[in-house]
């Protein structure tokens, strides 16, 4: 006994040493980027391939071959993606879920060269570079783990590369060579990765499919490290492989046996979902790159075209045919990501598993062997299959809420892994299985035509989740997750919907395949498969279903039509270049059209000529050929009084926001604020400046050139907050002994105050001093740990954003938190329908109330100026019928007339009985409106009272 554990020990060293050199590669790559080098294991694959082509087709010896392809080959593979592929993406801001997609492309791109270069087929005749001795192999992880610590600690590289990790834009302004430090990681990253290809390949199958995914599965020791420590990596790699090494010797009965074995032969999975789903996630920004995210519109008559196409298989016969019916259920299949990835703009690296779900159960269901139910026939197999599946969306669907980015990615992966280690390769789960047609649709025309069917409910289901409420509130989500939650938007039971309604179309589609293949292969729906349908899809349109029924003719008809592998090779290659082409490829496609087109300038007729001759005449100018057009015409838009203003300079570009242009603003008057009488204002330069002389800036919006009740009489209710809230009496947030610390540092040390009704309070003091930590608490953001949060007496502490959005507290954001992907009027629609009440007319006041109720409304919000911005935000805010609002910093970014129209706005709403908080820096604006100031400092209000006795006017603010 004693002798078989040492040897099963040994071999456990050997395992987990590769296993050690992948986890140091990926670590010192990510340190070095901040890429999560997904094509890790497709180097490695290609490296073996290579090291093979040297020393058995060619027949030059392993010590020439061995240092070409680890020592000059392997480096090159790194430097050559770092500056074609991943720099051009740092200089876009290096954005985590862009260079996913990269990365992913060139894992697609390598497998699909390397099935090209030398086929599918499994080669046992790999060389063998260091004999099987555990010791040798472990000697080598640990001198490398070692060789690169003492770099890293010891060096002034290693120096340069904690910077650049810290921050690199501050690395860059300190002098450090950047690219040169991501071009050394990428580099030695690739190296790690040709020496585990080479050290696996010859006890491993070598294929453009296995072996990269064998590398990518000992990912968990990476992602168990965080991404940072090698040691722990090397730890982490070695006790793994030692123990399922160990775990070989049990041989468990009974029913669970078989799973358990299979779990005991696949620990580093088993690993891989634990680290991806109960550690600390890795990365945090969440935005998809903007070809997955912006509403790709297709070409005006390109559904007739498909349309055609898709019915043009009809008139085919034999191979051709068989060939044809996949193209349907794949575009099912890829619907699913167009749900969650492109509509509700999570990432999903595990479709493929639902889909060889949805095949696997009604095969199950069809031969009568799915336990507790009866055999059904095949059409009812698969409604019932899609039905058993749906609900298992929740295992990639829960990391979500909690997720997001490299996190989500590593999970959903970890979860399409784990589905087909543990079901699809297992003989108890798929042995003997088959699987027919339905009665009547035996015929590959006659199935075809049921596929166009099922097709067609998938489309109309995947265009239900993207127009109306649903839709909207999935782009709010997909666009700004925290101003989605802000707008009352539900995002944990949304993120749930999505992936459910995601996992229940793949299930359709897989069923689909499964039976249009007259058998179920587990093949189909490989791991591997799901990295190279998430690519197809986010390259080809991600929010368009056009582009996913395109992505399936493509993966279909170029294997089939081609040496397999053209699929992939060319979906690879255009996912590669989104840094090359950040718009997406039909955008790069339109401009190049744009510029290869001769310019046409127009020319006028005779009559056209005269015309403009007769209007110049008219408007006072010299009539000729060059005369400019007038400079005092504009007339101003709706919410102006219909006055004429300045023409502010050249005309606003066409789809331009019309915003009213700088005019003469009149002070509010005296005593029509929103307390009866004149109130004392501090007299600091800048709020002298406010209330001296007429102001030039932009116009207020409409309904907020003064107050409601100016005229000297009380507050008129209805015109602005009040009937925005629906006639209810608004209550009073309160805080009372709020507690933060972070670590051992206190960021709130019993905070406690007010936010009546009616008035506008006001917190300040310099950064660090815990203004915005409150802010968070308030708005759920953050639950502080001690202290209460109440809402009209009701405690809400323990209550999220959302669900406090929905009892009355709305909140702006410092940085805007509009949705770009939809429209202006489509912005303030998401907050009046989740908000506090349901009331349908109330986006259509708001847009009124802040003058966004002209052309405005109908334009995206992606590209409009900021203060139009600040206006669509505080629109959505109100529209939702809010009884307290937040601002957090609401003047960032406007100029002084925008601040001054801005001013007015809320003086309003206050006047109209809305509670507001405002955090802001500038003290002259905080004296300008706040009844009430409350200073912080070091985490506590040192000081709190009116405005002119709390801010002391010789203080400059």
């Amino acid at each position: 006994m004693s002798s078989l554990t040492y040897d099963l020990t040994l071999a456990g060293l050997s395992i987990g040493s590769v296993a050690a050199l992948t986890g140091i590669g990926l670590v010192v790559t990510y340190r070095a980027t901040g890429v999560l080098n997904f094509a890790h294991g497709a180097i490695a694959m290609v490296c073996a391939y290579l090291l093979r082509q040297f020393t058995v087709e060619w027949g030059w010896p392993l010590a020439l071959g061995a240092p070409v392809t680890l020592l000059l080959v392997a480096p090159a593979i790194g430097l050559v993606l770092e500056r074609f592929v991943f720099r051009p993406l740092s200089l876009l801001g290096g954005d985590p879920a862009r260079t996913l997609v990269a990365s992913i492309g060139v894992f697609v791109l390598l497998v699909g060269g390397a099935a090209l270069v030398w086929g599918t087929g499994a080669r046992t005749d790999a060389p063998t570079l260091v004999p099987a001795d555990p010791w040798r192999q472990l000697a080598v992880a640990v001198a490398l783990a070692a060789g690169v610590g003492a770099v890293t600690r010891r060096t002034r590289f290693g120096t340069e590369l904690r910077a650049v990790v810290d921050d690199r834009p501050l690395a860059v302004l300190g002098g450090v060579d950047a690219d040169r430090v991501a071009a050394a990681g990428w580099a030695f990253g690739s190296f790690t990765a040709g020496l585990t290809g080479v050290l696996l390949a010859p006890y491993v199958r070598l294929d453009p499919y296995g072996l990269p995914l064998l590398v990518i599965e000992v990912m968990a020791v990476a992602v168990a490290a965080r991404m940072r420590s090698l040691p722990v990596a090397v730890v982490v790699a070695l006790g793994i492989g030692v123990a399922q090494s160990q775990l070989t010797r049990l041989h468990p009965s009974g029913p669970a046996g078989p799973l358990l074995q299979a779990v005991g032969a696949n620990l580093f999975v088993v690993a891989l979902l634990v680290a991806a789903l109960v550690l600390p996630g890795i990365g945090t920004r969440a935005a998809l790159p903007r070809p997955v995210t912006a509403r790709a519109t297709a070409p005006g008559g390109a559904w007739a075209v498909a349309v055609v196409l898709f019915l043009l298989p009809l008139g085919f016969a034999g191979s051709d045919l068989h060939t044809s019916v996949q193209v349907p259920a794949l575009g099912v299949v890829l619907l699913s990501l167009v749900v969650v990835t492109g509509r509700g703009g999570q990432i999903s690296l595990g479709q493929a598993a639902y889909a060889g779900l949805g095949a696997l159960f009604t095969a199950l269901l069809a031969a009568g062997r799915f336990p507790g139910l009866p055999r059904l026939p095949e059409l009812a197999a698969l409604a019932v299959a899609v039905l058993l599946v749906a609900p298992l969306g929740v295992l990639t669907g829960w990391p979500a809420i909690r997720r997001h980015g490299l996190a989500l990615a590593v999970a959903t992966f970890a979860v399409g892994v784990g589905v087909s280690r543990f079901v699809f390769e297992q003989p108890y789960a798929v042995a003997g299985l088959s699987l027919g047609r339905p009665a009547g649709f035996g015929g590959d025309r006659a199935y075809y035509v049921l596929e166009l069917v099922l097709l067609a409910a998938a489309l109309l289901a995947a265009h239900t989740l993207r127009r109306g409420r649903p839709g909207r509130a999935l782009a709010a989500l997909r666009d700004h997750e925290a101003g989605a939650s802000a707008a009352g938007v539900r995002v944990p039971a949304l993120k749930l919907t999505a992936f459910v309604a995601g996992a229940a179309l793949a299930a359709l589609g897989g069923g689909m395949l499964g039976m249009g293949l007259r058998a179920f292969d587990a093949t189909e729906y490989d791991p591997v498969r799901s990295l190279l349908w998430f690519a197809a899809v986010v390259v080809l349109g991600a929010d368009n279903v056009l582009g996913a029924l395109v992505a399936a003719a493509l993966l279909v008809g170029l294997d089939a039509g081609a040496r397999g592998g053209v699929a992939a090779a060319l979906i690879g290659l255009l996912a590669v270049l989104v840094g090359r082409f950040p718009e997406g490829p039909y955008e790069a496609l339109r401009a190049a059209v744009s510029r290869l087109r001769p310019e046409r300038r127009a020319t006028l007729t005779p009559v056209g000529l005269a015309a403009r001759r007769h209007l110049r005449t008219a408007a006072g100018e010299r009539p000729g050929p060059s005369a400019p057009p007038p400079a005092a015409a504009a007339v101003a838009p709706a919410g102006t009084g219909g006055r004429p203003r300045p023409h502010p300079g050249p005309a606003a570009p066409a789809g331009a926001d019309r915003e009213p242009a700088p005019r003469p603003a009149p002070a509010p008057p005296t005593g029509t604020g929103p307390e009866p009488g004149p109130r004392p204002r501090p007299t600091t330069p800048a709020a002298t400046r406010r209330r001296a002389g007429p102001r030039t800036g932009p116009a207020a919006p409409a309904g907020a050139g003064k107050p409601s009740g100016a005229g000297g009489g009380p507050s008129r209710r209805g015109k602005t907050g009040a009937a925005l809230r629906g006639g209810a009496d608004p209550g009073t947030l309160a805080a009372r002994g709020l507690r933060v610390a972070y670590g051992g540092f206190t960021a709130l040390d019993g905070v406690t105050l007010d936010v009546p009704p009616g008035r506008i309070t006001a917190v300040a003091g310099p950064n660090g001093a815990g203004k915005s930590t409150l802010f968070h608490c308030l708005a759920g953001t953050l639950r502080p740990s001690g202290g209460q949060v109440l809402l009209a007496g009701r405690d809400v502490t323990r209550l999220a954003a959302h669900a406090r959005t929905r009892l009355g507290i709305a909140r702006t954001f410092q940085q805007l938190a509009v949705f770009p992907s939809l429209t202006v009027a489509e912005n303030v629609r998401v907050g009046a329908e989740q908000g506090r009440i349901a009331d349908p007319g109330a986006a259509e006041r708001a847009l009124r109330l802040f003058g966004l109720d002209g052309p405005v409304r109908s334009l995206p919000a992606a590209g409009l100026p900021t203060g139009t911005l600040r206006r669509v935000e505080l629109a959505r805010a109100l529209a939702g019928s809010p009884r307290v609002l937040l601002l957090d910093e609401p003047a960032a970014g406007l100029d002084t007339g925008e601040v001054s129209a801005l001013a007015r706005v809320l003086r309003a709403l206050a006047a109209d009985g809305t509670a507001l908080l405002v955090v802001e820096h500038d003290l002259d604006l905080v004296a300008d409106l706040a009844h009430t100031v409350h200073v912080m400092a070091a985490g506590r209000i040192v000081a709190s009272g009116p405005a002119d006795r709390v801010l002391d006017p010789g203080s400059g603010g």
